[in-house]
């Protein structure tokens, strides 16, 4: 019933700067990631409200082994966020504990193996390679869809990564909201990062 959010939010992508000229030109669009350890399932993915941090995903992503990022840029968008799988509220994580447990039951049906999470170099406290939580938001969707119940436009969800900020801290420094964008229709509009002009304030701020 509460599902749908009425507001538009902002969103940053991370990406090649070719990429983005290509998507400002309107000559290409963003491609959904499909890998089994997405944290939010199958989609387009945003940062939230934070362009620097899309932008360090970008630096951090061009160091890695034939990764297609050369140039790091940018991508603003503008979000509706619709139907919204939003992991931050209490009868949504109702709703991905009944995702887990219809795919044990799948998984034990099968044979297979349960999907794990997974920590990469070692670090147990950032679990990056999220195929657990991947499949379980995909079996909510395949729910939905073989009940016949609307869709899920986007999926929303807060991450604690990274080292604690000071001693005993309940925050740590790379704390973020994702955004999964499953249906590219919510996407209103791209638009260039701009820098701040200094000779004004920010609005809202005196």
């Amino acid at each position: 019933m509460y599902s749908s959010q009425p507001s538009f939010v902002l969103g940053f992508h991370g990406c090649d700067h070719d990429v983005a000229d290509a998507v400002f030109a309107g000559n290409s669009t963003l491609l959904p990631s499909n890998n089994s350890y997405d944290w939010l399932g199958h989609g387009i993915y945003f940062w939230e409200n934070d362009p620097a941090r899309a932008h360090l995903f970008a630096e951090t992503a061009k160091n890695r082994h034939k990764s297609d990022i050369k140039n790091p840029s940018v991508i603003g968008a503008v979000i509706d966020l619709g139907a919204c799988l939003n992991l931050i509220e209490s009868s949504t994580l109702q709703l991905l504990k009944i995702g887990y447990q219809t795919l044990e039951f799948a998984v034990k049906q099968s044979g297979v193996p349960m999907p794990k999470n997974r920590e990469t170099n070692g670090d147990a406290f950032d679990l990056l390679l999220r195929h657990l939580d991947c499949a379980v938001i995909e079996t909510i969707h395949e729910m939905r869809k073989e009940a016949g119940e609307s869709i899920f436009d986007t999926v929303r969800g807060v991450f604690w990564e990274g080292n604690d900020l000071y001693p005993n801290a309940g925050f740590k420094e790379k704390n973020h909201i994702q955004i999964c964008v499953r249906n590219p229709n919510c996407i209103k509009g791209f638009f260039r990062v701009r820098a701040r002009d200094n000779a004004y304030n920010l609005p809202g701020m005196h």
